[in-house]
């Protein structure tokens, strides 16, 4: 009878009781955050691989509900955003729609690449979230720059692109032979677009080596060695991002892609020099804590 009055008073509190955490929940969140930011992973308990593969379908799960919230954003200024990706061929009325759904697939398209542009930050933001739990303090707190580091790179390999890339390829493309040039909307725009986003993926690739080289995956002596095979891989992933296989656009691609590597070998010998500075001060604290001198 009891359990019948605890689930009745339940019942009726319950609206009563999810509004009070609704409104205490943004008054919560400064000191949630700091004490995640301050506490040490528990070495005690042991996640299993399926606890992992659950945990980070959480985190994609959220990041896949962003992308669509941002998707929808895009809705608004789609028109004008592909207004302005057309001006280097006269606007949108010099191309055309030879399909009957090729506007609004193209539409969709500028719009889902607007999103996920938009959305950079919370996609670095949740990947940051689900590593983050296996990180000490000081190592959540220095990660924590991947985050707008993440968003600089990309957005920096889409403008590239836009301002680079694209302006010095239209015209060798458009102006190989006499032939006259009518570009369709799905082409023009697959082509942008697909240049930019792969670039701009391309361009986060110093962050995910200084994180791999930090965490001891990847050596900076065998990027530097490896730097003949890098070539190649990026003159076959240039050949199948560029729609032609001609040198120019190749180059055009090859070229930020390369300068990329070499800067990301940079990066891995100064994660490499950060990660040996924090096991050293790791085990100067293990010794000053045993007791015993230190050097």
């Amino acid at each position: 009878m009891s359990n019948f009055f605890k689930n009745v008073w339940r019942t009726l509190t319950f609206p009563f009781v999810l509004l009070y955490r609704i409104i205490l929940f943004p008054f919560q969140i400064p000191s949630r955050v700091w004490k995640f930011l301050n506490t040490d992973p528990d070495e005690t308990s042991e996640k299993t691989l399926i606890d992992h593969v659950e945990d980070f379908r959480a985190h994609l799960l959220w990041i896949l509900i962003v992308i669509a919230l941002a998707v929808g954003v895009s809705f608004y200024f789609t028109i004008p955003l592909m207004e302005y990706l057309a001006k280097p061929v006269g606007g949108l009325a010099k191309l055309q729609a030879i399909e009957v759904t090729e506007e609004i697939g193209v539409y969709m398209r500028v719009a889902l690449t607007s999103g996920l542009t938009i959305s950079i930050p919370f996609i670095a933001f949740g990947f940051w979230r689900f590593a983050a739990t296996g990180l000490k303090a000081r190592e959540k707190k220095f990660s924590l720059l991947a985050i707008p580091v993440a968003t600089l790179l990309f957005v920096g390999g889409v403008w590239m692109t836009h301002r680079l890339l694209i302006p010095a390829a239209l015209p060798f493309l458009g102006g190989f032979t006499e032939i006259a040039q009518v570009w369709t909307a799905k082409e023009y725009f697959g082509f942008i677009t697909g240049l930019m986003l792969w670039i701009g993926l391309f361009f986060e690739s110093p962050l995910v080596i200084f994180v791999l080289t930090y965490i001891g995956i990847i050596q900076p002596k065998t990027l530097a060695r490896q730097w003949r095979l890098a070539v190649v891989i990026i003159a076959i992933l240039a050949a199948a991002v560029t729609p032609t296989v001609d040198p120019a656009n190749m180059g055009l691609v090859m070229l930020p892609m390369t300068l990329i590597y070499f800067f990301s070998i940079l990066l891995s010998y100064l994660a490499a020099a950060l990660r040996g500075k924090g096991a050293q001060e790791a085990e100067n604290a293990e010794e000053l804590g045993a007791g015993r001198p230190i050097g």
